[in-house]
């Protein structure tokens, strides 16, 4: 009797997905095969745990771990995330900020984005004149 065949791997996206959800809102079955997947992949299982240690940080506002997080991340041989640790220390003042702080611009930023779609409708017709307007009875 042939052995079973091995099951498909599951998408990477999939596996993004489940690397990205709060542990506790996973399902039993998507748990377990992320579990399966990250104990055949030791590289994966540190990506997974880097990721989850700054989701923590950011839900609790404990921008003082970052340069430990940082370096456990430098530690690991794993290029796309030294790629943001890299990315990180260039403004660190202002990520340890945003990990400690309550503030938040999403405010700021959505308006920003609504005003940059307004321009763009009006892209080579419209003039500064007509652009104010629009932003400021525009909903």
């Amino acid at each position: 009797m042939p052995p079973p065949e091995p099951r498909p791997a599951p998408k990477p996206r999939r596996v993004v997905r489940w690397i990205m959800t709060n542990p506790g809102h996973l399902t039993e079955t998507d748990a377990a095969e992320l579990k399966e997947i990250r104990a055949a992949c030791p590289e994966l299982d540190a990506v997974a745990q880097h990721v989850r240690d700054f989701a923590d940080m950011m839900r609790d506002l404990r921008g003082e771990l970052l340069p430990s997080w940082m370096e456990r991340v430098l530690a690991d041989d794993l290029p796309a995330l030294h790629s943001l640790v890299n990315g990180l220390r260039r403004d660190h003042d202002a990520v340890t900020a945003a990990l400690t702080t309550s503030w938040s611009s999403g405010q700021v930023e959505g308006h920003v984005t609504r005003v940059k779609l307004l321009k763009r409708m009006g892209f080579g017709r419209a003039n500064l004149g007509l652009l104010r307007q629009r932003v400021l009875h525009s909903p």
